[in-house]
């Protein structure tokens, strides 16, 4: 894999046509529409700003283009997918994590069409992929993050349904969602963990604001269930089947993280690399500073490091192979180095890049999240380390 600011994924040419037409939305059609709705990344979006945004990616073939052909995707490889999400990380646009389903779309849905029964596709999933229903998934808690067994949501009987008490945080995308994928504790002795469709605006559910995270979005809720009802054609898989279903696929979800945050660095080593060439300094600019120089030799290395590496892993998963352990150390490695090329940006830019409605600063607070996101680094050096250990 050769290094270029502006990849042209020779490796994958069967994403290469849908990459140009990508390109040419982010920075024209999306670009102009931002623009004249005032939006930026610190936004409260709702559902009049959003929707079109799906239903016009959807026209163009890019909200939901992983599933595959029946579900009227194209069926993408991991490798596939992940030039994608790279493209819309490096684009700079507000409104990226619309573009293929990743907020409240088919991408947040994700593995569920594995486990929805028919009627259930057609009730919840299939309107998502028409852009006409968004979703959240509500697995965390105050008290239950990383240690998800720890969560006390319950799911109490009721008939052939059961009754929802407790309050999960950190929905992401909750305040323009239809409904959640919910993981409760199943009422009795033992850990038994179920998923449910809850639809947010059931008896019982209630969708607070919740907590704005350093990245300054708009995009959590917490959800507050008290003796909510749901019936038995809204579990989703069957009893038990909540950490399957709510931790499932996680070697391809914790891969899939990563192209996001190297698009975010790639687009922060391009601001970077343009501002040293004009910003104006002792006679001539800052890229004729060695000390610049060596900088920006720094990020673009760690850049090109975190790039291979996960779609080395991502190949591997695509010929069928699980690299778990590999996994756990692209999501390491990248989340630390483009936090590590955020931090260089800032210090390169000085007061251009550290003031608010800076884009630098606001993809330094953006990249510091993804060293606890999806798995905080320790997290991933545990996986590691016990692969290795035992």
């Amino acid at each position: 894999m050769s290094f270029d600011l502006t990849p042209s994924y020779d490796e994958l040419p069967g994403v290469r046509p849908v990459v140009d037409e990508l390109r040419r939305y982010l920075g024209g059609e999306l670009a102009d529409y931002e623009r004249a709705h005032g939006l930026g990344p610190e936004s409260r979006y709702d559902r009049s700003v959003l929707q079109p945004v799906w239903k016009r990616s959807r026209e163009l073939g890019f909200y939901g283009i992983h599933l595959p052909p029946e579900y009227g995707g194209r069926g993408l490889t991991h490798s596939e997918l992940a030039a994608l999400k790279e493209e819309v990380g490096a684009s700079g646009r507000a409104l990226y994590h619309s573009v293929l389903g990743d907020m409240g779309g088919p991408l947040r849905a994700g593995a569920i069409f594995g486990h929805a029964t028919p009627v259930q596709l057609e009730r919840y999933l299939l309107p998502v992929v028409d852009g006409d229903r968004a979703c959240c998934f509500s697995l965390t808690e105050t008290d239950a993050g990383s240690d998800v067994r720890a969560m006390r949501t319950t799911a109490t009987p009721d008939g052939a349904g059961w009754r929802l008490t407790g309050r999960k945080v950190f929905s992401s995308a909750g305040p323009f969602a239809d409904f959640s994928v919910l993981v409760a504790r199943m009422a009795g002795p033992g850990e038994v963990y179920s998923a449910f469709l809850v639809d947010l605006d059931s008896p019982g559910c209630t969708v607070l604001d919740g907590e704005v995270p350093l990245s300054g979005q708009h995009i959590e809720s917490d959800i507050l269930l008290q003796d909510c009802y749901v019936g038995p054609d809204q579990l989703l898989g069957g009893v038990g089947d909540g950490l399957k279903i709510g931790l499932g696929r996680v070697t391809s979800n914790r891969l899939l993280h990563c192209p996001t945050i190297i698009g975010h660095a790639r687009r922060v080593l391009a601001l970077t690399i343009e501002y040293a060439k004009q910003r104006a300094i002792f006679g001539g600019t800052l890229a004729d500073l060695q000390s610049i120089q060596h900088k920006i030799a720094d990020m673009a290395t760690a850049l090109y490091a975190a790039r291979s590496m996960t779609y080395d892993a991502l190949a591997a998963l695509d010929r069928g192979e699980s690299p778990r352990t590999e996994a756990f150390m692209c999501k390491l490695f990248v989340a630390e180095n483009a936090f590590a090329i955020a931090d260089s940006a800032m210090q390169i830019h000085g007061k251009a890049g550290m003031v608010r409605g800076s884009e630098i600063e606001w993809m330094f607070r953006r990249l510091r999240m993804f060293r606890i996101l999806t798995g905080s680094s320790e997290i991933q050096k545990n996986g590691i380390a016990k692969a290795l250990l035992t």
